[in-house]
């Protein structure tokens, strides 16, 4: 028997299609997937529930590559959290484009819960009570994600125009390279940020 004109479909095969899909359009249809590795879209159902479930499939992808550290109890807890942002920010950097699609879905990746399991395991320990825990990862979240954003964005993310105040001008003037500006603003951000956390702590 000769081999197959098209590949096998596999979960990772369509999740790699979807990716590539959601870097050129920002987005997929199961038609347009379909299409895409030449096969019907009831071929993607033998292996996919449905649009759902691969866009779980993508944001499995992007968190795999977020590095979560060891369970250690003495280490700082705002170390444990710096760690994960800068690890999150890096992965979801390289897939801008897919960050609007997964914040319309609901976390139901393993490695997104096992990531949101450790940022609370470590916040709880702290000291932070269940409201403020969910308040602080859901503020982390915010950041991280935004800041991944910010990396895509154009050289020069502000025009300085006859409209711009000497104020702003100023402060357009001492912007760095934009990698370097987005870096730089990243940890200004994670700085602010476990202040303002462990602030928050020390309030009665």
């Amino acid at each position: 028997m000769g081999r197959p004109s098209v590949p096998l479909l596999s979960t990772d095969r369509i999740a790699g299609a979807a990716m590539e899909l959601v870097n050129k359009t920002g987005g997929f249809t199961v038609p347009e997937l379909a299409r895409a590795l030449k096969v019907s879209p009831s071929s993607l159902y033998n292996h996919v529930a449905g649009r759902e479930q691969i866009v779980e499939l993508l944001r499995e992808r992007a968190m795999a590559e977020v590095d979560l550290p060891a369970d250690d109890p003495n280490r700082p807890w705002a170390d444990v959290v710096a760690d994960i942002m800068r690890s999150y920010r890096q992965s979801y950097a390289r897939y801008p484009r897919l960050i609007p699609l997964l914040t319309a879905h609901a976390v139901n990746s393993q490695h997104a819960i096992s990531m949101y399991n450790i940022l609370a395991i470590t916040l709880r320990r702290a000291g932070f009570d269940p409201a403020d825990t969910l308040r602080a990862i859901t503020l982390i979240d915010s950041f991280v994600l935004g800041s991944a954003l910010d990396v895509a964005a154009p050289d020069e993310p502000w025009h300085a125009g006859a409209e711009v105040n000497p104020e702003l001008a100023a402060a357009l003037a001492t912007g760095s390279a934009k990698r370097q500006r987005a870096d730089d603003a990243f940890e200004f951000g994670i700085a602010v940020l476990l202040r303002g956390l462990a602030i928050q702590l020390e309030l009665p």
